[in-house]
């Protein structure tokens, strides 16, 4: 029997970053109204739910799947989620609208402005919006408000603005969910060979401006007709017989091309980008008197080459180029004279050595993790529950925690085909010292240590707390180096190359983090590691067995930055592992 709040139709027009951004602006409003702390909670922590679910909702809905199975979903919230996949709106939001303005919730976008910040602006100085905050800020009326210093005025300034100015970025899993379903939709259009979402999102940049989406199809009006009938256009903005343009609901911009078949490869090549590799590109094929474009190589008027990528690159003497590559970083040299790197690819990573659990800030048990990483094929995987230092996750203290080695060890006795290993992620605090004793921490398997608070340190200080962290011979690997959000908080001041030298010195190991909003270290960064020989280990910071699925951006990460299977720690077996792991 279906639950009470089934629908027979749902459509595939609103995303998981659509209802989660949803769920989180009502808490906010929420917040600002007064309301019950445990109903703020409740829509907050289903925003993270949904928000980290590697599927979307609606595509489960479609399935049929049962949405109070899913951690913190009960009755009424699968209720309200399915008819906002069904509806494309939120009753409760709309209800609210008429009592606060939808607007202030765009305010906590601000790092250092939270719910009770907007709730000051809102009362005292009847600011609703950005533009509003940013107007304030610049003429000073922000003084004097509890809680707003100098410092927290000027940052609010610069943010606001950048907020106002810029042109708006999605995080690429976000991306990835909007291309899968247009992918999808025009693979089922009758006579499509080919479609690849090319650009940015094909060199798997941290995050992308727009979509742009190649096609091979005898019938090329069909598709655009098709592609511009899509249920998620909100806007046609250019339509013609082999191309067009819409705006999506969600906001985001996507380019659709049909080239021929014999294009299809120079398309691919040209559209991918980036920019500054094409003109690199180019300027070779003009030594060789070829001219390179989106239709393919051509001698003088002679089209010669462009059904696939890796002859477009071999008339000009160069082996093929990965994607992730093309960014005029030295690839080009390296092409051309056998130096490419192998780069690592999902396959080659062993298991998971950042991962959370229900006893701290996670959502499942350590059999539900570990049974996850089995399923994906992995060796070994390391529960790296938070310690107590941090409040708001519930940390473990020695006695928790040397309870969950003893549950590990127990669980150990029985698994078959995945080790679980004994570890913990501690705080380190402001002088570097660890949040949990080292008469602990050396019974451990490995120790994972992360920085979450005095993220404003200069980068003299910041890096001398880190390096003092790992002067401490119990600790294997520092997660997420940089402390980054995406488009929330940015990263903090560090003497990375400093800091690379000492983690070398001591036999530690720096993270690439997989989490969609971290994705820290940057590209730039695993490529300075490589070049000192520094491994490093991408992980995924998971706290649901789903979101051991954001290994794939580590590791499109760590591809970016010319890593191979050999430069990080988490490809080897597990005994390897071990012996890596001993501190020199």
């Amino acid at each position: 029997m279906r639950p009470a709040w089934w629908c027979d139709d749902y459509q595939m027009t609103i995303h998981n970053p659509q209802i989660a951004n949803l769920f989180n602006r009502y808490a906010v409003l929420l917040e600002i109204k007064g309301a019950n702390p445990f109903r703020i909670r409740a829509y907050r922590n289903a925003a993270r739910t949904i928000e980290n679910l590697p599927r979307d909702v609606a595509a489960m809905l479609g399935e049929g799947a049962d949405l109070t199975e899913l951690p913190g979903i009960g009755d009424d919230l699968a209720h309200k989620i399915a008819d906002i996949v069904a509806t494309e709106q939120f009753g409760e939001l709309e209800k609210l609208k008429h009592r606060l303005p939808v607007a202030l919730a765009d305010l906590t976008e601000v790092p250092g402005i939270g719910p009770k910040r907007v709730k000051t602006l809102f009362r005292l100085r009847k600011i609703k919006s950005l533009k509003e905050l940013a107007a304030a800020a610049r003429k000073g009326r922000l003084k004097g408000l509890p809680g707003f210093g100098p410092k927290i005025e000027a940052n609010i300034l610069k943010i606001a603005e950048q907020h106002l100015t810029s042109n708006r970025r999605y995080k690429l899993s976000d991306a990835q969910q909007i291309a899968n379903s247009l992918v999808a939709y025009l693979e089922g259009v009758p006579g499509v060979a080919k479609v690849t979402v090319a650009g940015s999102y094909r060199r798997r940049k941290e995050t992308v401006g727009d979509l742009d989406i190649l096609v091979t199809c005898a019938a090329s009006a069909a598709v655009v007709q098709k592609f511009v009938t899509f249920s998620e256009v909100q806007d046609i903005l250019a339509k013609g017989s082999t191309r067009a343009s819409v705006k999506l609901k969600s906001g985001i911009q996507v380019d659709l091309r049909v080239v021929p078949e014999r294009s299809y490869g120079a398309a691919l090549v040209y559209f991918t980008g980036s920019k500054a590799h094409n003109i690199a590109l180019r300027a070779l094929g003009l030594k060789s008197h070829l001219k390179f474009n989106e239709y393919g190589v051509f001698r003088g008027k002679k089209w010669i080459a462009g059904r696939t990528e890796k002859e477009v690159y071999a008339q000009v003497g160069l082996a093929f180029i990965e994607p992730e590559l093309r960014e005029d970083q030295g690839e080009i040299d390296a092409a051309k004279t056998g130096r490419l790197p192998k780069l690592i690819g999902l396959a080659d990573i062993k298991g998971d050595l950042h991962v959370h659990t229900a006893a701290s800030d996670g959502e499942a048990s350590i059999e539900q993790m570990a049974d996850a990483a089995k399923a994906l094929g992995y060796q070994y995987v390391a529960i790296t529950d938070h310690s107590k230092h941090i409040g708001i996750t519930h940390g473990l203290d020695v006695r928790r925690l040397a309870a969950q080695m003893r549950k590990v060890a127990t669980l150990n006795a029985k698994l078959h085909g995945i080790e679980i290993l004994k570890s913990v992620e501690v705080d380190i605090l402001a002088d570097g010292s660890l949040a949990l004793p080292d008469s602990i921490l050396e019974d451990l398997d490995l120790v994972v240590a992360a920085v979450h608070s005095k993220f404003d340190l200069d980068a003299q200080a910041q890096t001398d707390r880190i390096i003092r962290a790992m002067d401490n011979p119990n600790v294997n690997i520092i997660a997420h180096p940089f402390g980054r959000l995406l488009e929330e908080r940015e990263p903090c001041q560090l003497d990375i190359q400093r800091l690379m030298k000492a983690a070398l010195e001591r036999g530690c190991h720096l993270e690439v983090n997989g989490q969609p909003s971290r994705l820290d270290l940057s590209d730039v960064h695993c490529r300075m590691a490589k070049e000192i020989g520094l491994k490093l280990v991408i992980s995924t910071d998971a706290h649901t067995s789903e979101t051991l699925a954001y290994m794939r951006y580590g590791v499109d990460q760590a591809r970016r930055g010319w890593l191979e299977a050999s430069d990080v720690l988490n490809t080897r077996g597990l005994a390897e592992l071990r012996r890596l792991l001993k501190r020199r």
